[in-house]
């Protein structure tokens, strides 16, 4: 009774206005018509999961790589992530983001939203549910962190050797030609809401980014971040070439615990970066979570178990690169696996990471400093095709998700893993050719490398004048 009564009253209160919805009927469909509001749930879990993914470059990423060089390159390497975030950051709000997720063609978006033009605290971006949106600053800022924290992992292939300012303007390159085209490549679409039919849904897909079209799963990266970083480090160690001493000095790693620590702080932030992908707080949220911790566990008992029966003991250094290795792997595969599906690919890339930097750096002879293309490079290439595997139905894994039939599609695993070489072969290629490009104009324009006499001083004092330890 008391329902109807406040019913009655607000039609009449809408009649004395003079205002009917039968004399209306668009004012009708209006008032059916609720407006998207963000969460604040949703908001406030990927304002903390960006915090989680600045963690994981600073100071993660920059320990866990400081702890491996000499401690003469200590510093330089810290400066140089520092330093590579910062400008990263500001490139991103310039240009970054409004090229790789705005509407362009399959390989470029647009211009649309530089200087983050028409972007307000109201402004709305869409996740991955129909419906549900959070504020576009935060996507902004979150994507922005991907962005910062890619090109420093390029920085691990080549360390102890390279100037500062040749790695400066290999990153404005790098992440210009090669970063950008290939986070709108995997990563841009029009969002759930424009899958309303058959026939809305295939206008949406063709604007979408080349890769997405052709049904590539990368979830939080595996192509967009890792195979793209990693492939970047391989050119750059080849183009740069060895340290002196390689092979004939000892360049053991300084600090293990800084190492140990670094890669604790990035396991840490490793959950903003795979569960902010989500965009929300939910049920998969919470799968992706476990599928993170369980992959990146199993992964670390898998590198310290071969290289224990291979070398007769298990070392700290190389617990903290599997564990690495089974997150880099789990990132494309997050959203998609099931948790045994997740420790299974844990397994794999362990074995096969830890045989990657030991037995195929060794035949081929490339000075990869601190694994980037090893465990980045080689775990983001079995992470993407491992994706098609893990995330069949059939062995726990969720499918995917058809927007317009709203359900599970229809899955089959042959196909999937087409979609998922797609994918690596596009990136590897395209990183690639950027690479070597950048690398080559920035060495005829500054020179990549430092002097002999610097590089034995250490870059500490060559590049930056001061050190990071006082004895």
């Amino acid at each position: 009774m008391k329902h109807f009564l406040k019913g009655f009253m607000l039609i009449a209160l809408l009649g004395f206005a003079g205002i009917t919805f039968a004399d209306d009927p668009v004012a009708a469909a209006a008032a059916a018509v609720v407006a998207p509001v963000a969460q604040k749930g949703d908001t406030a879990w990927m304002i903390m999961a960006t915090v989680l993914v600045i963690l994981m470059s600073i100071p993660g990423l920059a320990l866990f790589y400081g702890g491996m060089v000499r401690a003469k390159n200590m510093l330089s390497v810290l400066m140089q992530v520092f330093v590579i975030f910062s400008m990263m950051a500001v490139l991103w709000a310039l240009y970054g983001y409004s090229i790789a997720f705005t509407e362009g063609n399959p390989f470029f978006g647009g211009f649309s939203k530089l200087f983050l033009l028409g972007i307000t605290p109201d402004s709305l971006a869409a996740t991955f549910s129909k419906g549900v949106y959070v504020p576009e600053y935060i996507y902004v800022a979150f994507q922005l962190t991907f962005a910062c924290i890619t090109p420093a992992l390029i920085i691990g292939a080549f360390a102890e050797r390279v100037k500062f300012s040749a790695i400066l303007a290999f990153m404005l390159l790098w992440f210009t030609f090669a970063y950008l085209p290939m986070a709108h490549m995997v990563w841009y679409w029009a969002g759930p809401d424009a899958y309303t039919d058959a026939k809305a849904g295939e206008t949406a897909a063709a604007t979408a980014g080349f890769l997405f079209q052709k049904g590539a799963l990368d979830f939080a990266g595996g192509t967009v971040v890792h195979i793209n970083a990693g492939i970047a480090g391989l050119i750059g160690c080849l183009m740069v070439g060895k340290r002196i001493g390689y092979k004939k000095e000892s360049l053991a790693p300084h600090s293990v615990t800084m190492t140990m620590i670094g890669a604790s702080l990035l396991w840490v932030g490793w959950f903003g970066f795979n569960v902010g992908s989500n965009l929300e707080a939910n049920g998969l949220s919470t799968l992706v979570f476990i599928n993170t911790l369980l992959a990146s566990a199993a992964a670390t008992l898998a590198w310290s178990g071969a290289e224990w029966l291979v070398r007769g003991k298990p070392s700290m250094l190389g617990g903290a690169s599997g564990s690495i290795a089974g997150l880099v792997a789990i990132t494309p595969a997050c959203g998609w696996a099931g948790p045994m599906g997740s420790i299974a690919l844990g397994l794999v890339v362990g074995v096969v990471c830890f045989l990657a930097v030991t037995s195929l750096k060794s035949k081929l002879g490339y000075d990869d400093s601190l694994d980037a293309f090893g465990v980045h490079g080689i775990g983001g290439i079995v992470g993407a095709l491992g994706t098609a595997v893990v995330a069949s139905p059939a062995l726990g894994g969720t499918g995917v998700w058809d927007y317009v039939a709203n359900g599970v599609a229809e899955y089959s695993m042959s196909t999937q893993f087409i979609s998922q070489l797609w994918a690596v072969a596009i990136c590897i290629v395209w990183s690639g050719t950027v690479s070597f490009i950048a690398f080559k104009f920035v060495d005829i324009m500054i020179g990549l490398r430092v002097s002999e006499e610097s590089e034995r001083e250490g870059l500490d004092i060559s590049e930056h004048g001061e050190t990071a330890y006082h004895i």
